[in-house]
């Protein structure tokens, strides 16, 4: 059975992995195709090689860490196709888990080329896709496969984020908060217009909100702006205001002249930031009015943080928060790396109901948009 998965982890040196929760999440899928005496071929990529080996992103930690989880050695191929590939298949017997070697040394995994797709089809009958974090690209080894195997499903994985995906967008339990926060209002403006008739009330932080600050006319210093954004940030405001949604925006924040850990630091008397100084985080009053808005929440959804929790000033906000979403009595989805590492770093990500996968699908479906990897699999 040849399964897409997404095993695309951050690597230590020397080529240990540094985090396998990605690995940890394939495993359902894996474990059920062995006891049920299938062999499971995985296919992943790792990094982003552009098209040619690359030493540095082999799979050879993954296969490892892999065999580690699941108590058995995980054969590693030194390519994702071509003879070897065939013979190392015909060698395999049931149980057996076959990794094969980074898809995108091949520059027709993402340009989604047939032939590719057609030798990565070749050794197995049914294709699985259990990578999230990929569905949202149409590639040779997410789509172009489904066209050369009788059947295509979807793994747990897959199905487990599509699940919370599709209840919170379709049926969510209200009070509905979405939390974004995050660098840029243009990363977010498609996901809060599909959300606008779903949500109750929005919360916006990270360095996004100054954009909406001086939407409204508010000094924000040399904070972070997307000039550009300024009147899409005024039409979401008024479409809010239209809808009844409310928007909760910073009231003060914690402000340096420079983004340093040793820099020094204020908290705002007010909304208002002084020449000379960036927003680097939330201020005190923004977090206790940031957990008014997700009390009696019965569904939350936050994507990106609140600052730039990586350095210890201006982390405040992001944790306040986290551990609030933590508490929330329904369901609380977490989605986007930043905010994912986040929940992970202050140990609370186990007290959600789900820690998404992937940053860029979890988006697209925010955003209301079909991803190519599940539109492709077999109908149900």
């Amino acid at each position: 059975m040849l399964v897409r998965v997404d095993f695309n982890v951050p690597l230590d040196k020397p080529g240990t992995v540094a985090d396998d929760t990605r690995i940890r999440a394939a495993l359902p899928t894996i474990s059920y195709i062995r006891e049920r005496g299938g062999m499971a071929i995985l296919m992943s990529h790792l990094g982003r090689p552009k098209g040619v080996p690359d030493d540095t992103v082999r799979m050879d930690p993954v296969a490892a860490r892999l065999g580690e989880l699941l108590g058995i050695q995980v054969v590693k191929t030194d390519d994702c196709v071509g003879p070897d590939v065939r013979k190392a298949v015909d060698h395999i017997k049931p149980g057996d888990v076959l990794l094969l070697e980074n898809t995108r040394f091949h520059p027709g995994e993402t340009k989604n080329d047939d032939e590719f797709a057609k030798q990565l089809a070749s050794v197995g009958e049914v294709f699985v896709n259990d990578a999230f974090g990929t569905a949202h690209r149409a590639h040779a080894s997410t789509v172009g496969v489904t066209k050369h195997v009788v059947q295509s499903a979807a793994g747990y994985l897959l199905e487990k984020e599509i699940r919370y995906f599709e209840k919170i967008l379709k049926d969510a339990d209200k009070p509905f908060v979405a939390i974004l926060g995050g660098a840029k209002v243009s990363d977010k403006i498609d996901a809060i217009f599909n959300l606008m008739d779903k949500v109750q009330s929005f919360v916006i932080g990270g360095a996004m909100a100054y954009t909406f600050l001086r939407a409204q006319g508010i000094a924000i210093g040399d904070s972070m702006l997307e000039e550009d954004k300024i009147g899409v940030a005024n039409d979401i405001l008024a479409k809010a205001e239209s809808r009844k949604v409310a928007v909760h925006l910073p009231v003060d924040h914690v402000i340096a002249r420079e983004l340093d850990a040793k820099a020094e630091t204020r908290i705002t008397d007010g909304v208002e930031i002084p020449d000379g100084w960036k927003a680097f985080d939330v201020g005190p009053n923004t977090i206790e009015a940031f957990k008014g808005a997700l009390k009696g929440a019965k569904t939350v959804v936050w994507n990106g943080p609140l600052g730039v929790f990586e350095v210890e000033p201006f982390a405040k906000g992001t944790e306040a928060i986290a551990g609030c979403v933590s508490e929330v009595e329904g369901t609380t989805i977490v989605c986007g790396g930043d905010t994912v590492a986040a929940v992970t770093q202050l140990g609370v990500a186990e007290r959600m109901s789900h820690v998404s996968t992937g940053g860029g699908a979890s988006l697209e479906m925010l955003e209301g948009k079909k991803l190519p990897g599940l539109a492709a699999l077999t109908d149900a």
